[in-house]
């Protein structure tokens, strides 16, 4: 048995300095409540651009450009030890850590940013990285795409991790992908929420027999900086609840075993046990008994893409 942590709590938005130390004493504290495992929204680091749901690309073009150029300076470059102290912090309370981020590109253009997902190690070392493969609608204004060479399942002491963000848990082949290479515990950071996404995270908990760890995002406008612009404008009311949050942990099956956690902040806590995903594999395992490979097949180039290389 092991246990599961799920911080749902609103970062300090475009301050990745803040956000981290938000990070940081999150860990420790999950850590001191005996979790193993402890799991971030989507773009925790330093949050999720909440205003391109409410920012007309060619009317409202000034105040995107300053939001985006705020948030490329608050980006996270991992080539540069932006998260050693998470990193430390997972060494210290040997735990594993799941946080998503805003990902600078540092290996080509060092302009374009990536909705990312980090799996930190229990030594503190960075043990897998997940581009989002799809940004949804107006998130292809601020993210790149990923590719397949992060469409991974990785080891941990509570079991094999694997990652999907948002609504890339609508990409049948994307999961499939993962419960191929024996999945154990998916875990899905979202900007979603309410009773439809949480009843997609049950479908999945049925479908690949396994643990579903949805981390939302929770925030108000009273949690937007001060100086965030035309923010009396776009969030006039300072009590609205611009997600909801509904973090929650759904067991092999489909039944909900904690949360969701809905308008509130704080931490989710679950116990899960591997041997669950044994017994539901039983009855059906959708990339393994239950396979027709004489019918259907799928390919993952896991190649990583790149527009150039210098030889």
């Amino acid at each position: 048995m092991s246990r599961i942590a799920v911080i749902q709590k609103a970062p300090s938005l475009l301050d990745r300095e803040r956000t981290m130390r938000d990070a940081v004493d999150a860990v420790d504290e999950a850590s001191r409540s005996g979790a193993e495992l402890v799991v971030f929204p989507e773009t925790f680091i330093p949050g999720y651009p909440v205003w391109i749901w409410r920012l007309r690309p060619g009317t409202d073009a000034a105040i995107i450009a300053k939001l985006h150029s705020r948030l490329v300076s608050n980006a996270v470059d991992v080539s540069r030890g932006d998260l050693t102290p998470l990193c430390e912090a997972a060494k210290r309370n040997k735990v594993s850590v799941v946080c998503g981020i805003d990902e600078r590109d540092h290996d080509t253009s060092r302009g374009t940013l990536y909705n990312a997902v980090v799996l930190v190690g229990t030594d503190g070392a960075i043990i897998a990285k997940h581009r989002k493969l799809m940004p949804t609608n107006v998130e292809r204004t601020v993210w790149g795409f990923g590719d397949g060479s992060s469409v991974n399942v990785v080891d941990t002491p509570c079991g094999r991790v694997g990652v999907l963000i948002c609504w890339e848990s609508y990409m049948p082949l994307a999961r499939f992908a993962l419960y191929a290479q024996g999945i154990e515990l998916y875990i899905a950071p979202t900007y979603d929420s309410g009773d439809d996404w949480i009843g997609t995270l049950q479908h999945i908990a049925r479908e690949g027999c396994c643990w579903v760890i949805g981390s939302g995002t929770v925030l108000r406008a009273s949690d937007l900086p001060a100086d965030f612009p035309s923010r009396d404008a776009l969030y006039p009311d300072a009590d609205e609840w611009i997600n909801d949050g509904d973090s929650v942990v759904v067991a092999p099956g489909g039944k909900i075993v904690a949360g969701p956690m809905r308008r509130e902040t704080g931490i989710l806590y679950a116990d899960v046990s591997i041997d669950a995903v044994v017994a539901a594999k039983r009855r059906i395992d959708v990339a393994g008994h239950y396979a027709r490979p004489d019918v259907f097949q799928l390919h993952v180039n896991r190649q990583r893409q790149a527009p150039v290389t210098f030889d």
